[in-house]
């Protein structure tokens, strides 16, 4: 068999080697690649290579000659965009660098595609592209129904770094919901461990104590009674589906999540039927120096219940690592005075729709009111009280 070779280029600096050969050998399928790799004939710098090590510039890859009709098989093209498609990527893009792209993804939008999938996040790629060498690529995800803020890399070496920070949990990811009923617990910790839920192909989660283990932190921003709560969720492991099966597993699935929660999962009134689940804070480090982190806005439908419900949008600004982190900022003491304030005006509603016929009032500080004394009636007078003396009689002229 003839052997190939080729060097590699900076730009592919930190990817897979399999990664390496769908983008510059597209038609060689991944069975001939293992195959080569458990042969010995597929090596690096002269070292047996695995198809799963990170390459690095200048090493020199070695590897057979694929047969003509593998290396001649095209590799599969996407739709050619159109003008909609490409004004739709450039609405949603909220950061650019030279190595990296956020776009707040909208609610219904499929992050990669699938089955009668045409319309998606990796699909309209090529129009953030702007002066890069090489096409963005995806790093993580996010569900179709969910909205927010989704990273994209930029280039293979910054898409490698990226995918080795949410690997390590370096990355921090904070979501904002809005759920049913409101958690005994104003903020805690859910550890459940999830699996792939037996005859849903692979669609639905559930909780299994066999499965991998899986946390999540949550914390209530406010709530609207009884019935509802908005609430800052960070999953501190990446499961399938992991924030809506914790919520629905607790007894408070998110809002518009009937996959998990059913039919009550959905509030009456004017509250969308709609996923309430949002990316709303992405925190990472950057290849270049110094961090991302940034800010998506909710979509229409999770500001119009926010406001439906009484929420306050600016008590979403104190997250749950911002409590613990020295001084606070004048926008996090502003919220969390108007929020503190907020509740003591709650608590005094409940105070007064609580009192009975036969309870006495109270004051501003908890004490008895004093009775309002009553007008002495007239020719009374009050026990142990000297009564006036009568008038002397005149004495006739």
């Amino acid at each position: 068999m003839s052997m190939d070779g080729a060097t590699i280029a900076e730009e592919d600096d930190g990817i897979r080697l399999d990664r390496w050969f769908k983008r510059h050998r597209p038609g060689t399928p991944h069975a001939l690649l293992a195959r080569w790799a458990r042969s010995g004939q597929l090596t690096l710098d002269g070292k047996k290579a695995d198809v799963s090590d990170r390459i690095e510039t200048g090493q020199k890859l070695v590897m057979p000659t694929p047969p003509v009709e593998t290396a001649a098989r095209p590799a599969r093209k996407g739709r050619p965009l159109t003008e909609a498609d490409i004004e739709l990527a450039e609405s949603m893009l909220i950061h650019r660098d030279a190595s990296a792209l956020v776009i707040n993804k909208l609610p219904g939008l499929a992050t990669q595609g699938g089955t009668k999938t045409e319309q998606h996040v990796d699909g309209l790629l090529d129009a953030l592209k702007y002066e890069a060498p090489v096409r963005p690529k995806l790093v993580h995800r996010l569900d179709k129904d969910t909205s927010g803020a989704l990273l994209i890399a930029r280039t293979p070496r910054a898409a490698a770094y990226f995918a080795k920070s949410f690997s390590n949990r370096s990355a921090k990811k904070t979501y904002w919901a809005i759920i049913v009923g409101v958690p005994d617990i104003a903020q805690g910790e859910i550890d459940l461990p999830l699996a792939k839920q037996p005859g849903s192909g692979g669609e639905k989660m559930h909780v299994d104590e066999k499965g991998l283990a899986s946390k999540t932190r949550y914390r209530i921003i406010e709530r609207a009674g009884n019935s509802a709560a908005w609430v800052e969720l960070q999953p501190l492991t990446g499961r399938t589906h992991q924030l809506r099966v914790h919520m629905a597993a607790i007894g408070h699935p998110i809002v518009g999540d009937g996959k998990y929660g059913g039919k009550g999962a959905f509030l009456t009134g004017t509250i969308s039927r709609k996923m309430h689940l949002h990316s709303r804070r992405l925190r990472i480090d950057h290849p270049d120096g110094g961090a991302i982190d940034i800010s998506a806005e909710v979509p229409e439908h999770f500001a119009a219940s926010l406001d439906a419900l009484g929420f306050d949008t600016l008590l979403g600004d104190i997250g749950i690592d911002d409590v613990a982190k020295g001084p606070p900022s004048k926008a996090v003491e502003k919220a969390a005075a108007k929020a503190h304030s907020k509740q003591i005006r709650k608590a005094r509603r409940g105070e007064r729709r609580g009192r009975t016929a036969t309870s006495k009032p109270t004051d501003h500080v908890g004490k008895p009111k004093p009775k309002a004394k009553a007008p002495p009636k007239r020719g009374s007078a009050k026990p142990g009280a000297r009564k006036p003396a009568k008038p002397a009689p005149r004495k006739p002229r």
